[in-house]
């Protein structure tokens, strides 16, 4: 049976991780509310960006751009986010099951010998990748610098090399498979299709739009607009994985510095009802010993 003294060294010990998860829930949220901001400050570009090559799609015009081309996939390239840091609960093993599920998928879509290359954004996942290819199957690369904490221009140049692997035809497929951000309580596994970039996906957004009976005057003309502001939709659609991701990873660690600080108080309680029972009992030993000593006399 454990003494006072180790229950109360116990005791302090579990406080004290109960401040340190306290402290980090706090760090991530404010993070988390950071990511929030900057998704409302890139949306209204991406949307934009979406809704000047709807009207182009759906204005009847020809155009053309090595990015909408579809052709058979032998070879498809996989990015894969994830976090750097750990203390996230499942965050990461989640992502790398749904990897396997969509790599299965695709297998069963594409041929079971369709080429599958992988690119980890994250030290943990890419630990997880590296196993995985180790099975054979799968390539890994890893990009320098590439991680889930790269800023806006990293991430632009790992997009703009990603677009130039789907051009040479170095892959004729390109998917990216992140966390989506709905809130600190939930997310969701999302994969997107990066390349070819789908012509339904800008078409919906332009039927989305409230007033649809609008003329438009392209200059210099439609394919040159269309090829100079698709590069951009594809650029704002990778920014904002990158930000949902990031959102995700902390409100994935806010869930679990808070699942921790609550079984820290709990075992604390415990502890603590322990040591005030053993307390008591050592009082009351104490007081029988006084007892008895006073009867003897």
């Amino acid at each position: 049976m454990a003494t006072l003294r180790e229950l109360k060294t116990r005791i302090g010990s579990v406080a004290s991780s109960e401040k340190i998860t306290g402290a980090m829930k706090m760090i991530s949220s404010a993070k988390v509310h950071k990511f929030e901001r900057s998704l409302r400050e890139l949306l209204p570009f991406k949307n934009q960006i979406g809704m000047i090559m709807g009207h182009i799609l759906s204005a009847g015009v020809e155009f053309h751009s090595p990015l909408i081309v579809e052709r058979e996939v032998k070879n498809l390239g996989v990015v894969v986010y994830g976090s750097d840091d750990g203390l996230c609960g499942a965050y990461n093993l989640n992502i790398f099951k749904h990897l396997l599920a969509e790599l299965n998928r695709l297998r069963e879509k594409y041929g079971a010998g369709v080429g599958v290359t992988l690119y980890p954004v994250g030290r943990k996942i890419l630990k997880a990748c590296l196993k995985l290819a180790e099975q054979g199957g799968v390539s890994v690369v890893g990009v320098p610098g590439v991680d889930s904490k790269m800023d806006g221009n990293r991430v632009d140049d790992f997009t703009h090399q990603l677009r130039q692997d789907f051009i040479s035809g170095k892959m004729d497929l390109v998917e990216v498979v992140y966390m989506q951000y709905h809130s600190i309580a939930r997310q969701r596994l999302e994969v997107a299709q990066l390349f070819p970039v789908q012509a339904e996906l800008l078409l919906s957004q332009e039927a989305s739009k409230e007033n649809e009976n609008q003329l438009y005057i392209f200059e210099p003309d439609a394919n040159e607009i269309f090829n100079a502001v698709l590069p951009m939709f594809v650029l704002s659609t990778m920014q904002e994985i990158t930000i949902e991701n990031r959102a995700s990873e902390q409100a994935a660690r806010v869930m679990a510095m808070q699942s921790a600080n609550d079984n820290a108080r709990k075992l604390q309680e415990s502890l603590q009802l322990e040591y005030n029972k053993l307390r008591q009992q050592s009082i009351t030993t104490e007081l029988l010993d006084i007892l008895g000593g006073q009867v003897e006399r």
